[in-house]
C-alpha cells in the first residue's frame, strides 16, 4: 500500500488507499443433510484520487502493477465527478474487541457437528424440512491516505442460521446467531424456531382489514430501509427526502429510539472508523420518537457544507463486492433500543393480527417517501394471544411515518438481522390484505 500511495501522490492532490482481505468458510445443510462446503480466500485494493477537485477511482483484486492501477484512476477523472472534500487524519482511537484468535482454529468439522446437533434436535420435534447455513469469516481492512492516516481493523465472525421450511414453499421460520468465536446456537433460538413453526402449521384466513402487526427482527429492515434512505445525506442533497426539514420534530412513537453505534463490540463487526477513516461514535437517528440527525460521508458532507458523521461505507448489500464500490452514506451498525416485553408478552397482547416472519418485495413502494407494500412469506395469524396458523397470499402495506407512530410495544432482546440489530416491534392499525 505504501508504494501505491507514493506513486499516486506524485500525480494527484489527494490519495486514499483501501484494502480488504477475507478468509471465508461456509457450510449449508438442506433437509437436515450436508449439502455444500465452500472455502475461499479473497482480497482487493481500491484507490481514490482527487485532482483539481475531481474524483478518480479504480480497484483490483490483485495488485501486479501499481502504476497501472494509478493510471486507471487517472483515466476515470474524465468522468468529472466533483470531490470538494478533504481526507481525514485520524489517530488515538479506542481499542475494541473485534477479533477472537480462536476463530483461526475453528474447523469445518466442528461447524458440521454443530449443524448435525441442531438438525437432530429439530428432527425429534418436527417433520418440517430443516435447512441450516453456518460458517466463519476472518476479515482485515486497511486504510491509508496522503494526509498520513494509517488504520486497520481485524474482525472475526461466526454465524449459524437454522430454518424450518413450510411444506411446498420457500417460506421458513429462522433465526441467525452471530458471534466473534464459535459457540453453540442457544436453546432459546431453537425453541423460538420450533415453537413458532409448530404452532403455525395450519392455514388460517384472517380476512383483510386494519389490525395489529408484529415485525420480527428479521423483517424490521423493511421499515428501517425507508428511514435510512430519508435520513441519508445523499437523499438530503438530491432533494429526495420527505424529512429534510423535520430535524427536531417528533415523527414516531415516543417509545422508539433508533441509533447507530459502531463502537458496540458486543456483536461482530464493531469499528472505530468508517471506510474513509472518519472516527465512529454513538449516533442517534431517532430518539424518543424525535428525528435527531442526518448522516453523511465525506462526499455529501462536502456538498452540503456540513461535518462528516463517520458513515462512509462501501456497501454491497444486494450482491457484488465492497472493493468495487465507492463509499456512500450508510448506517452500517444500526440498532433499535429494546423495550420491556418478552416475545411471548407481545403475542399475548394481540387480539387479532399477523406476524411478519419474512418479507417478499421489500423494494416495492416509494422507498424515499417511506411507502412499503410487502408479501408475507410466511405471515402468521394470531388470535386471542395465540399463534393459530400461517396465512397464504397476504400483504402488509403502509407508510413508515404513519405505521411507526402506532407502536404498541418493543421486545426486550436484540437479534442480529439484515441492516442491523433489532428486537421485534408490535404496531397497531396496519393495513393487511389477504386473498379471499
Amino acid at each position: 500500500m505504501e508504494k501505491l500511495l507514493d506513486i499516486a501522490r506524485k500525480v494527484s492532490d489527494k490519495v486514499e488507499i483501501y484494502s480488504i482481505e477475507q478468509t471465508v468458510d461456509s457450510i449449508s445443510f438442506e433437509n437436515a443433510k450436508l449439502k455444500d462446503i465452500n472455502s475461499k480466500l479473497q482480497s482487493g485494493t481500491s484507490i481514490r484520487i482527487i485532482k483539481d477537485e475531481k474524483l478518480g477511482f479504480a480497484f483490483t483484486k490483485n495488485i501486479i502493477d501499481e502504476e497501472e492501477l494509478v493510471s486507471n484512476a487517472l483515466v476515470s477523472l474524465k468522468g468529472g465527478v466533483d470531490a470538494k472534500f478533504n481526507l481525514p487524519f485520524t489517530n488515538d482511537l479506542p481499542r475494541l474487541y473485534t477479533y477472537d484468535p480462536s476463530i483461526e482454529n475453528l474447523t469445518t468439522t466442528t461447524i458440521i457437528d454443530e449443524c448435525n446437533r441442531i438438525a437432530g434436535i429439530f428432527a425429534a420435534k418436527t417433520d418440517g424440512q430443516v435447512n441450516i447455513h453456518a460458517g466463519r469469516m476472518i476479515e482485515k481492512i486497511s486504510l491509508m491516505n496522503s494526509n498520513g492516516l494509517d488504520l486497520s481493523v481485524k474482525s472475526s465472525y461466526y454465524y449459524c442460521s437454522p430454518a424450518i421450511m413450510y411444506p411446498g414453499s420457500y417460506a421458513s421460520i429462522s433465526r441467525v446467531m452471530t458471534t466473534k468465536k464459535f459457540s453453540q446456537t442457544p436453546g432459546e433460538h431453537l425453541d423460538f424456531i420450533l415453537g413458532t413453526y409448530n404452532k403455525s402449521l395450519q392455514e388460517a384466513i384472517p380476512g383483510s382489514g386494519r389490525m395489529k402487526v408484529l415485525f420480527l427482527p428479521e423483517t424490521m429492515y423493511v421499515l428501517l430501509w425507508r428511514l435510512q434512505s430519508a435520513a441519508s445525506g445523499k437523499s438530503i442533497y438530491e432533494n429526495q427526502s420527505p424529512i429534510a426539514d423535520k430535524l427536531g420534530e417528533k415523527l414516531f412513537s415516543g417509545n422508539l429510539t433508533i441509533y447507530n453505534d459502531p463502537l458496540n463490540d458486543q456483536f461482530p463487526g464493531a469499528r472505530t472508523f468508517d471506510d474513509e477513516g472518519t472516527p465512529g461514535r454513538y449516533f442517534p437517528v431517532v430518539e424518543d420518537g424525535v428525528l435527531k440527525n442526518f448522516y453523511y460521508d465525506l462526499h455529501y458532507a462536502g456538498k452540503l457544507n456540513v461535518q462528516p458523521t463517520g458513515h462512509g461505507f462501501r456497501s454491497a448489500m444486494w450482491g457484488g463486492e465492497a472493493i468495487s464500490t465507492k463509499p456512500i452514506p450508510s448506517l452500517a451498525h444500526l440498532y433499535i433500543k429494546p423495550g420491556d416485553k418478552s416475545f411471548s408478552d407481545l403475542i399475548r397482547s394481540i387480539d387479532k393480527g399477523v406476524i411478519v416472519a419474512n418479507a417478499l418485495g421489500a423494494h416495492s413502494g416509494n422507498i424515499p417517501n417511506g411507502d412499503f407494500s410487502i408479501g408475507l412469506s410466511p405471515g402468521l395469524y394470531v388470535e386471542n394471544g395465540e399463534i393459530v396458523g400461517y396465512v397464504k397470499d397476504a400483504m402488509v402495506a403502509g407508510n413508515i411515518y404513519e405505521t411507526m407512530k402506532n407502536l404498541i410495544a418493543i421486545e426486550d432482546t436484540l437479534y442480529p438481522a439484515m441492516m442491523g440489530t433489532y428486537p421485534a416491534l408490535l404496531f397497531d392499525d396496519v393495513s393487511v390484505t389477504t386473498k379471499a
